[in-house]
């Protein structure tokens, strides 16, 4: 019996090695360099003095830090909740039709979701754009009659750039969530319905429970995901005031990158780490605890 575990715990250890050996050079090995640059004055490249937690007290007091932080939170809260909700009205549509019809549907909704950042930002740039986007004709009447610059316009840019983030990114949480109907047994409905149980009953008591834990999985996935926005903010504000509308990444990316202070760009990468490490566990954790009350 020594041996049988010798060789199992031996071919575990081949089968698994080559993914830990991965993720401990492309994943561990970078973090743990990245939160000891933050405690330097360091460059972007290059050695430079130990400062102890001098760098994180000058960004927390930073007045770009906090607006990035705020903008991040505004738009987390203006994409996470409504894409989830979003994504389960689609599944539940799509659920309902059959054949063609079907995968027909969930291709359009899937393929934006592979299309790259640039052209998803093309596109809508050219919808919105203020000559000849199409949304002029939408938003005109609501400007008396003047065509609107939505991304340089600061209180709708992050409403415009959460939107066309959702167009792009619920596709795959449909699929998730259509994964996760199609776990429900048919079976359960019938019987439902012989109980004289309406569609909002059915969906309360049956559909949204069972489906509850995919449903956590997708709000964690765009949790961590919005956190961590860059793209669309950064190319959406291209040629316009990029400070009151600065993300987290974006103000590690000007620390960096721009200002070449490695140091202060590693600290401020190690707090928004450990943010997306915590907020995604105690979400993650208290969704699944309500889950399985």
């Amino acid at each position: 019996m020594i041996r049988d575990k010798r060789s199992e715990y031996l071919a575990a250890l081949v089968l698994v090695g080559p993914f830990i050996v991965i993720y401990g050079l492309l994943f561990v090995w970078p973090t743990i360099q990245m939160i000891a640059l933050s405690f330097t004055d360091a460059p972007l490249i290059g050695p430079g003095e130990w400062v102890g937690f001098e760098n994180y007290i000058d960004i927390l007091n930073h007045r770009l830090f906090r607006n990035a932080a705020w903008n991040t939170v505004y738009f987390v809260v203006l994409t996470v909740v409504p894409n989830t909700l979003i994504s389960l009205a689609i599944a539940m549509a799509v659920n309902r039709l059959k054949g063609w019809q079907q995968g027909f549907v969930m291709a359009c909704f899937f393929l934006p979701y592979i299309l790259p950042v640039s052209v998803v930002y093309l596109i809508w740039n050219w919808i919105i754009d203020v000559q000849y986007g199409l949304i002029q004709y939408v938003v005109r009447p609501f400007n008396g009659g003047e065509p609107m610059s939505l991304t340089r316009t600061i209180p709708f840019f992050m409403p415009t750039v959460a939107a066309v983030t959702i167009w792009w990114t619920l596709g795959f949480n449909v699929l998730l969530f259509i994964a996760g109907l199609r776990n429900i047994s048919p079976e359960i409905y019938e019987a439902a319905s012989l109980d004289s149980a309406g569609r909002w009953r059915q969906f309360r008591r049956i559909t949204w429970p069972l489906v509850w834990p995919v449903t956590a999985l997708v709000l964690t996935i765009q949790l961590i995901a919005q956190l961590k926005i860059f793209d669309q903010i950064y190319l959406f504000s291209i040629g316009g005031r990029q400070d009151p509308t600065i993300v987290m990444v974006q103000y590690i990316y000007k620390l960096a990158f721009q200002q070449n202070k490695g140091g202060e760009g590693a600290a401020a990468a190690t707090i928004l780490f450990a943010i997306i490490i915590i907020l995604s566990v105690l979400q993650f954790q208290a969704l699944r605890a309500r889950g399985q009350k």
